[in-house]
């Protein structure tokens, strides 16, 4: 009886331990020596494809690993990536030899980690590898690098190329960022064509790539091959039902001519790179150290650009736009101006385009407002209280809502938005920035006008400015300077005249400089304002405060100063507006 009952219970365990094998939540099997499964649960079953939920998968890794584990006597751990088709299982298992009742047996346990590697692989891929285009990360070239630089007795020549898309920001705010990244995505296609495996391609920023060519046996021959990775990008990318030309500008190092680190490999590279922006862009340049150079110059201006802001030296000075029928004084331009770490002034072509690369722009533009704001009442004085204040603002600027909207804000707090022509080029009103349909009405609802700058330069045509809505069109000087003499530019003003009355928008001409080109105006066409040193020279708020004029026959004198008075000491190679 107690036998029956001890055997009994002895039973009764046994189905409760296997059931328990069976239901455990990590794949478990028991082999023999031979080979020979013992025991399988249900989770290794579907692991291993026995159940038939799933093809077998290949289980030589597995078999090598158990036959380790027996000959050692001793457990191994693997992980087992087990493939079904393009799915990818991936098993983290222990093979342990034991000896049971006098037997040799092979206990394997295995868990599923295949969500942490898929995360592991993730974040692998984001630390050494671009999202957007595929392509390696700057960690990932600086690593193959310095893997060359660091190989015993290097004599074998590489080369460092930096390169960077041209005018991208145009393209993204034209067509948009969906674009923009496909675009460099098929750019990335173009220029990792013909590499060789022992060359790599990487994107380190929003439209930088490096490109490192190795090995190679002079500079012709990269010279040759860069050359033509420039051609093919001639070619047009169709991007979402869009034609988009694009074309990079490329710096280039040579190893060990220009350099023995990365780092001063990559900088020498960007310096060339440059170069190339400045001087035409889509074209490439090789590094010299004329180039340095120019870069510790750049550097300087830079430096002195930041400690002008804190120190406060910028100054404005105002020129007038005048009626070239009554020569009254229509209304201002503020323009500003630096005064260098010897207290001369400094023309903007000099700082401008830097202050914008920099972010610094936006101080700039605050800081004429404040300027304007302070003085007022002198410039009231002098050109009279209701002469327009122009104020320029770039089209980076004006793409920008949240500038744009505390702009606003700090026109109305001057209590006088109305006396304002904010003054954009019109890149701004073709880029897809909703400038028109959301920025615009701030500054409408104000009472601020708004003005087109350099019209003629930009991207926009006689039909993009049917669809603009600006107060005043600026037309700029290189269609003006000596307009009496080039019958193309007087065609060219008739039409821009012609289109500009239709729309209602008031034409003024810029660059005004000599006699004869203000009386062309005057007598070929119909347009009324115009501003230039003919009239008047920028006058700063020094020589405001010196000049006592009380009455509006003062104020119209601004205007109508003696030639020689206007312009003595200027040229137009001093003609610096902005």
């Amino acid at each position: 009886m107690n036998d029956n009952r001890y055997s009994g219970a002895s039973e009764a365990e046994l189905g409760f331990l296997k059931e328990i094998v069976r239901m455990l939540p990590a794949g478990l099997t028991v082999q023999d020596a031979q080979g020979e499964l013992l025991l399988v649960n249900d989770v290794a079953a579907a692991q291993l494809g026995m159940d038939g939920s799933r093809p077998s998968p290949d289980l030589a890794q597995r078999r090598e690993a158990c036959q380790r584990a027996l000959t050692a006597g001793q457990a191994v751990v693997t992980e087992e990536a087990l493939h079904d088709g393009a799915a990818r299982q991936v098993l983290l298992t222990t093979h342990r030899p034991v000896r049971l009742a006098g037997r040799e047996l092979l206990i394997s346990a295995s868990s599923d980690i295949t969500e942490q590697k898929n995360f592991e692989d993730q974040l692998f891929r984001s630390a050494y590898f671009d999202e957007l285009t595929g392509l390696p990360s700057r960690r990932v070239i600086e690593h193959r690098a310095n893997g060359l630089l660091a190989r015993d007795g290097n004599t074998e020549r590489f080369a460092l190329a930096f390169l960077d898309v041209d005018n991208f920001k145009h393209i993204n705010d034209y067509y948009g960022h969906a674009v923009g990244d496909a675009l460099l995505v098929e750019l990335s296609k173009r220029l990792g064509r013909d590499l060789r495996d022992s060359d790599m391609l990487s994107r380190i920023s929003g439209d930088e790539f490096l490109l490192l060519l190795s090995p190679i046996q002079s500079q012709e021959e990269v010279a040759e091959f860069i050359q033509s990775t420039l051609e093919r990008l001639t070619a047009p990318f169709f991007i979402d039902n869009s034609e988009v030309f694009a074309s990079t500008s490329v710096g280039v190092s040579l190893y060990p001519d220009h350099g023995r680190t990365f780092e001063t490999l990559r900088q020498n590279a960007d310096i060339a790179m440059y170069r190339i922006k400045n001087g035409g862009k889509g074209s490439a340049a090789f590094f010299d150290s004329s180039m340095e150079r120019e870069a510790l110059a750049r550097m300087k201006i830079e430096q002195s650009l930041r400690l002008a802001i804190l120190e406060k030296r910028f100054c404005c000075a105002f020129q007038s736009k005048v009626d070239i029928r009554t020569q009254a004084v229509k209304g201002i331009e503020a323009l500003v101006r630096l005064r260098d770490d010897e207290g001369v002034i400094q023309a903007p072509g000099s700082f401008i385009n830097l202050a914008g690369e920099l972010g610094l722009i936006d101080e700039l533009t605050h800081l004429v407002l404040a300027e304007i704001v302070k003085s007022i009442d002198l410039i009231n004085d002098t050109f009279g209280a209701e002469a327009t204040i122009s104020i320029n603002v770039a089209a980076k600027q004006a793409g920008n809502p949240e500038f744009m909207r505390n702009f606003a804000q700090a026109l109305q707090d001057t209590g006088f938005p109305q006396r304002f022509m904010i003054e954009v080029t019109e890149d701004a009103f073709v880029a897809k920035s909703h400038f028109q349909s959301e920025i615009l009405p701030m500054f409408r609802k104000l009472g601020v006008g708004i003005s087109i700058d350099d019209f003629g330069t930009g991207y926009s045509s006689l039909s993009a400015l049917a669809d603009i809505t600006a107060d005043e069109i600026k037309i700029d000087r290189s269609f003006i300077t000596d307009i009496h003499k080039r019958p193309r530019s007087q065609g060219i003003l008739r039409a821009i005249e012609s289109l500009s009355e239709a729309l209602g928008m008031t034409v003024i001409a810029e660059g005004l400089e000599s006699y004869e080109e203000l009386a062309y105006l005057q007598a070929a066409t119909k347009i009324r304002y115009a501003q230039g040193y003919y009239f008047a020279r920028p006058i700063f708020l020094e020589e405001l405060k010196l000049a006592t004029p009380v009455s509006s026959e003062a104020r119209g004198s601004v205007a109508s100063r003696p030639l020689q008075q206007n312009r003595q000491g200027y040229s137009r190679a001093h003609g610096y507006r902005r």
